[in-house]
């Protein structure tokens, strides 16, 4: 079978034929100027003797050189991206032409003299120069006209910081002939920068010129190139940034600078957790490979927001067996396909189930065995638990019950439960069960071999049914962006800060303890919300409006880790504190959770009352309006707290 001869490219034809035919002009030009440059110019005083052999020697002479410049692929490559590579390239096949051309003229030399030996040197400057100019040039025009072009959709950008990092930014901007940012001025706070220039672009000013430069120069985005700077530095300037509606963006992190890998597609929208300004959690990862390494874990919930970031966590500690369990088969089908590209070693086990199901949880402990328990797996949505009440039972109560009876009844060494800060004073269904979850690992703790704790924290951003999606899908949308109350509260961590500290509390684990993570200072919603619409560009209230919806059923104002009567102690880690157990009657208790149950199961109309027999500091009423109208009430879990809806600090509550 014949191969397909490829299509005479005419374009390519026409484009190689010109080239030829200007490094043969290029030639000839060298060829006589360098002699002429040797004599000042001044025809008149050329000897014969020198003319001669230049003249003898060039037809064989461009022949030579077109054929070294053909090895070299000076006209085979890509003028239009020419590069470092390319000009080495004309570079030494010029080099080795003009030594070419310096020995083919000692044949044809006359009268015994060969031309003066400053000619070579010239002719080989003329020689690159001429080359350089051909093949570079085309790159320079096409990147002028693409830059004409581009001014039509330009960006005025402002940097802030004057490092290496923003060098290497504002270098691949200024030099790329495709961006269309155009950078207008650079912020530092280095006095010593000020008035000076990087890359052409002048040093404006301080932080404190930020606003007022965004306004003379017009500047659409802000980029934040301050990879090294603390996070409370970094939020300093964020929220003076935000202040401009322009867009923000930023490096991710040091590691860009030390691995030399700053550019402009390593920047990235700034994030609303980059305005909590807290510095990164440190966890002690020596104790959490010691308990986690050579085990078999299991983790519950596994395709839900912590469910799935504790496995990809625990898959770094090495795990002699990861199990993972979920009944919604979508989310950790997800999760296994990126453990198993990131962690194809891992010894991972999915599993379909559902934590209500007695006999397939006690199967499924019975077949595996697990070392460790992460029960993450509950319905945590506050508005649809209160449609759905006796689903929220059944599901975290009892499916926390069933779970951790299998545990006990398999050997499992440590079952560790993810509470939340809404089982303290609870004022929704969700809380409550959550509370009533507290409680039975603390009675399972007081019976069986297994250590059963809870670790309890707020809201983490970016999880499934958080406000920050929801927020910024109105956003995405052209507003309104809702908010239930202009004073409410909420403690906020990111997931992975929030799943590394639940690591660490689970090797910290003796038995009975509710670990309480340290969420550091609470956020108001309402300034979640402003700043979502600002660090996306829109001006509040003119671009995108924000409506109060007032608050919904079983949600309250405030939110609180710890119950008065817990009491408080703390743990090597900063981060984590413990409660004291509370005291209950357990056989109370029991007669109350078999009477719950039989209410759950015949889908009483409502299971309010008896909820608040088991836990008495769980107090309802309509739309959360008791949160909301007695802040004074420890009953309805709000202690004092400032006017301007601020929390004080934990600490000082605790004192």
């Amino acid at each position: 079978m014949k191969k397909r001869r490829k299509p005479f490219n005419v374009k390519l034809f026409y484009r190689r034929t010109a080239l030829i035919i200007y490094d043969v002009i290029s030639i000839v030009i060298a060829s006589y100027l360098a002699i002429l440059i040797r004599y000042d110019g001044k025809v008149d005083l050329i000897p014969e003797h020198f003319i001669q052999p230049i003249e003898h020697f060039l037809l064989l002479n461009i022949l030579l050189t077109l054929l070294i410049f053909y090895v070299f692929r000076l006209y085979s490559s890509l003028w239009a991206f020419a590069g470092e590579t390319e000009l080495q390239n004309i570079v030494v096949s010029c080099v080795i032409a003009a030594v070419v051309n310096s020995v083919g003229l000692q044949f044809f030399k006359t009268a015994g003299q060969a031309v003066p030996r400053s000619y070579h040197f010239l002719y080989l400057c003329l020689l690159i120069s001429c080359i350089f100019a051909s093949r570079f040039s085309y790159r320079f025009f096409r990147g002028i006209k693409h830059k004409q072009q581009n001014k039509k959709n330009k960006i005025s950008v402002m940097v802030v910081g004057a490092g290496e990092a923003a060098n290497a930014i504002i270098k691949e901007i200024v030099n790329s002939n495709f961006s269309t940012m155009v950078i207008r001025c650079i912020i530092d706070d280095d006095k010593g920068k000020w008035g000076r220039y990087i890359q052409g672009i002048k040093v404006a000013g301080g932080r404190d010129k930020i606003v007022e430069c965004a306004d003379i120069y017009n500047i659409d985005e802000i980029i934040v190139a301050m990879p090294s700077a603390s996070r409370a530095e970094l939020k300093n300037v964020l929220e003076i940034c935000k202040d401009t509606n322009c867009k923000l963006r930023s490096l991710p992190g040091m590691y860009q600078l030390v691995n030399g890998d700053v550019s402009v597609s390593k920047l990235r929208d700034v994030e609303v957790e980059d305005l909590l300004g807290r510095e990164p959690i440190s966890v002690d990862m020596d104790s959490i490979l010691g308990y986690v390494q050579g085990k078999k874990v299991l983790v519950t919930g596994g395709g839900g927001s912590i469910g799935s970031e504790l496995c990809r966590q625990i898959a770094q500690h090495r795990p002699k067996q990861l199990i993972i369990l979920d009944i919604y088969e979508n989310s950790v089908y997800d999760v296994q396909q990126e453990l198993k590209m990131k962690h194809p070693e891992l010894d991972l086990v999915v599993l379909i189930a559902s934590v209500r199901n007695t006999n397939r949880m006690n199967w499924i402990f019975s077949q595996y065995r697990p070392d460790i328990v992460y029960h993450a797996a509950a319905h945590k949505h506050v508005p649809l638990m209160e449609d759905s009440p006796t689903e929220a039972i059944k599901n975290n109560v009892f499916g926390t019950f069933k779970t951790a009876q299998a545990a006990a009844m398999t050997g499992a060494k440590r079952f560790v439960m993810i509470s939340t800060d809404k089982a303290v004073n609870p004022t929704n269904i969700m809380g409550a069960s959550k509370r009533i979850c507290e409680m039975i690992i603390q009675i399972f703790n007081r019976h069986y071999d297994t250590e059963f704790v809870a670790v309890r924290f707020g809201n983490v951003l970016g999880s499934n049914g958080s406000v920050i999606p929801l927020f910024k899908k109105q956003i995405a949308e052209g507003g309104p962006v809702t908010v239930t109350h202009p004073d409410i509260i909420r403690y906020f961590m990111t997931i992975p800060e929030a799943v590394s500290l639940v690591l660490q509390a689970g090797a910290y684990a003796r038995g009975g303890e509710i670990f309480v993570l340290d969420m550091g200072e609470p956020v108001k919603i309402l300034d979640l919300a402003q700043n979502l619409i600002r660090l996306s560009g829109y001006r509040v209230g003119e671009d995108i409006k924000i409506e109060f919806t007032g608050l919904r059923p079983g949600e309250k104002l405030y939110e609180e880790l710890l119950m008065d009567e817990e009491g408080m102690r703390d743990t090597a880690n900063r981060m984590i504190h413990i409660g004291r157990p509370i005291e209950l009657d357990e056989e109370e208790f029991f007669v109350q959770l078999k009477e719950l149950k039989d209410e759950c199961q015949i889908e009483s109309s409502d299971i309010r009352p008896l909820i608040q027999k088991i836990v008495p500091t769980y107090h309802y009423g309509s739309g959360g309006d008791s949160a909301y109208r007695n802040p004074d009430d420890k009953g309805s879990g709000i202690r004092n707290r400032e006017k301007n809806g601020y929390a004080t600090s934990r600490r000082n509550q605790r004192s």
